[in-house]
This record gives C-alpha cells, sequence and structure tokens, in this order.
C-alpha cells in the first residue's frame, strides 16, 4: 500500500494532520467511532487526555483486529462534545501516541453531545491496505 500525504502550495501547512492523502491499495478498513471505554468501562471522566489516549488506543486495536497498522490511516473524522480549543493539545497527545509522525486527513467537528454524556471525544477511521500486508 502506499499513502502520500500532500500539503498544498498557497494552504497553510498544518501541525497535526495532511490536506490530501493519495493512497493505493486493495482493501479498505472502515473504523466506527471509538469512545473512551476500555471493555465497556468509561476511561477518564472529565479528562480529555486520558479519553484521548483511550479512544485511540481502542483505534489502535481496532487497526489491529482489521490487519491494517497505523501509518495505513488516510482519513481521521473528530467529533468532540462541548468543543474547546484548549482540547486540541489534549487530543494530539493520544493522536500522537498512536500515529506518531504520521499525519492522517481529518475533520474535527464540535458537537453539544455523544451518545453518553460522559463521552468528551469520538473518532472514526478510513484506511486503506493491500491484502498482503
Amino acid at each position: 500500500m502506499s499513502v502520500k500525504c500532500i500539503n498544498p502550495e498557497g494552504i497553510s501547512t498544518p501541525e497535526s494532520f495532511t490536506h490530501v492523502i493519495t493512497a493505493k491499495g486493495s482493501r479498505m478498513v472502515f473504523i466506527a467511532g471509538q469512545v473512551a471505554e476500555d471493555n465497556g468501562e468509561l476511561v477518564g471522566p472529565g479528562d480529555m487526555v486520558a479519553q484521548a489516549r483511550q479512544v485511540f488506543a481502542n483505534i489502535g486495536r481496532c487497526l489491529k483486529a482489521a490487519g491494517a497498522r497505523p501509518d495505513q490511516v488516510t482519513k481521521l473524522g473528530i467529533f468532540v462534545a462541548n468543543y474547546q480549543r484548549d482540547y486540541l493539545p489534549q487530543i494530539e497527545e493520544g493522536r500522537v501516541s498512536l500515529f506518531g509522525d504520521h499525519k492522517p486527513t481529518d475533520t474535527l467537528v464540535g458537537v453539544a453531545a455523544l451518545s453518553h454524556p460522559d463521552f468528551m471525544l469520538e473518532v472514526d477511521v478510513i484506511a486503506v491496505v493491500d491484502e498482503g500486508e
């Protein structure tokens, strides 16, 4: 599988994501929105850093179960309950713990609430892999 990350000229280069990714592979992996639960138990009530780390750990588990790796992720959908700009570096801690230097494209949306009042963050994922990988 090949992934090419592109930040076009004339558009500011973001620190935490890439504007464009082209991917070539034979299989797409779609991961449903992951929240801060570990075996059904809420992790980090009121703590965005703890929740972000758990969310991205869950994504890592899902990728592994699908035979995919973090560097094959092309797109994230990030949903933040009661969004505050201060949350960005806290979410980034969890993101970097999974992706390191890989910066998938993303869309971050502030929402009024998620499926449980204590969830602060939910992230869904698209990855592209080759069958032989």
